[in-house]
């Protein structure tokens, strides 16, 4: 009979119990009637300035990597004149240094080639004799 006394008790207990655990719910979620609300005006206006700010450092960094470009082309340019005078050099040393060219610059010194050539042979050991003075 106590059990059945206690029935109207833990109804009401129940109820109370889940009126305040929704005031509670609610409490964790904000009113938005009482503060100021973003409208669409702002937010457009916002998206715009990300936008163009965003536009403005895409165009900068392209700039920068065009310049970097034309300057890479210049220096290959270059690279490719100094190459072209480096071989250039090349062949007039190796015409000036050539056995005919070496002929004729001796032959316009005065110099005559040789009747009877003599070639110094490297095989045979070279014995020097001491001189005595006097």
């Amino acid at each position: 009979m106590a059990m059945t006394a206690f029935a109207p008790a833990i109804t009401r207990s129940k109820e109370i119990f889940a009126e305040k655990s929704s005031q509670v719910a609610l409490k964790l979620v904000p009113d938005l009637s009482s503060g100021k609300q973003a409208d669409r005006k702002f937010f457009a206006t916002f998206v715009t300035v990300v936008g163009v700010i965003g536009l403005m450092f895409l165009l900068l960094i392209n700039t920068l990597l065009a310049q970097d470009a034309f300057e890479l082309t210049h220096l290959k340019l270059e690279a490719k004149l100094v190459s072209d005078e480096r071989e250039a050099i090349a062949r007039q040393m190796d015409k000036i240094s050539s056995p005919e060219a070496l002929a004729k610059a001796a032959t316009d010194l005065g110099m005559k080639p040789s009747e009877t050539p003599t070639f110094l042979s490297l095989d045979k050991p070279v014995i020097e004799v001491p001189v005595k003075n006097g």
